[in-house]
């Protein structure tokens, strides 16, 4: 299955709820009046493209309109055209360390699928002729050593890992000197799910960077904050808060294919900036993709 083809079956809930709404707006009456405007605005806050993106499509519908009038006034390829620049300037590369293993740290709340994230990174460098290691650093959940080894056996990719209940910075420490050793090319640390309200879960987060940072100058390269798609704008509020206690480098958004609320993702990038690195689009390892501003918009806004 090509790219876009991934995007596509990924976005089908969003984009059918979207794409219906559209036509039904449109096809009703032949002149965009301030009625029709204020329900294209309610369907695109419906999709959770947020309200600044929103009213970006909503002024370009318009002024299409005023200048054009109603024949041959396309509004999706308006909408296209305004979340691909909304989205433009994001670089999706993963950071590659001047010298020695590169360090990504996986963050978020519970749920999100950091381990699952932090597993299919490691698949995606391998898959680029590169090495990597993963390090089991949720000590707190019950199965996620079991499930982050698991992953490693079937990616055979070598995991570092301590006893349950360990200190979370101390197995880091370890997992960077093993990353070291082997002159790996990637580290992948899956950190242990938290609130962002939860202030010790936090601090203990920064601690588990400083360790690193002391052992490895310039570590963690990438902070990744893991958002569960299907939250919607709550995401928006996760990803303010962790921005405060660790600065982030990129976002991940999971789970785009089990919601109808994919527009969350163009707004998160409009609000904070943070570029949106890798988007998953299903369970396989290789549904972690790139994100790729064009493809996304294309998807979400096809006829």
């Amino acid at each position: 299955m090509g790219l876009f083809q991934k995007f596509k079956a990924g976005l089908q809930k969003t984009h059918s709820k979207l794409a219906h709404e559209i036509k039904r707006i449109v096809a009703r009456s032949p002149r965009l009046d301030a009625a029709s405007l204020e329900e294209l605005e309610a369907a695109l806050i419906a999709a959770d493209l947020g309200l600044a993106v929103t009213a970006q499509i909503v002024a370009a519908v318009k002024h299409a309109y005023e200048t054009q009038g109603g024949a041959g006034l396309d509004v999706f390829a308006i909408a296209r055209a305004e979340v691909e620049k909304g989205l433009g300037s994001n670089k999706t590369d993963l950071v590659r360390a001047a010298h020695g293993p590169t360090v990504v740290s996986v963050v978020g709340v519970n749920g999100t699928g950091k381990t699952t994230t932090a597993a299919k990174l490691a698949y995606l460098v391998q898959a680029q002729k590169k090495t990597a290691l993963l390090a089991a650093c949720d000590t707190f959940r019950a199965a996620a050593i079991e499930q982050i080894k698991l992953w490693g056996q079937r990616l055979k990719v070598e995991v570092i890992a301590g006893a349950y209940g360990a200190d979370a910075a101390s197995v880091a420490h370890d997992a960077v000197a093993a990353a070291q050793a082997r002159k790996a090319d990637y580290l992948f640390i899956d950190t242990a799910g938290r609130l962002h309200t939860k202030h010790n879960l936090m601090q203990e987060l920064q601690k588990l960077h400083r360790v690193i940072g002391r052992q490895l100058p310039g570590a963690p390269h990438e902070v990744l904050l893991v958002l569960d798609a299907t939250t919607g704008m709550n995401a928006l509020n996760q990803a303010r808060e962790f921005n405060k206690i660790v600065p982030l480098t990129g976002l991940v958004v999971t789970k785009l294919d089990g919601t109808s609320k994919g527009g969350m993702v163009v707004a998160i990038q409009k609000e904070l900036g943070l570029p949106i690195k890798f988007i998953g689009l299903g369970e396989q390892p290789d549904d972690l993709q790139p994100f790729d501003a064009k493809q996304f918009a294309q998807a979400l806004f096809e006829e």
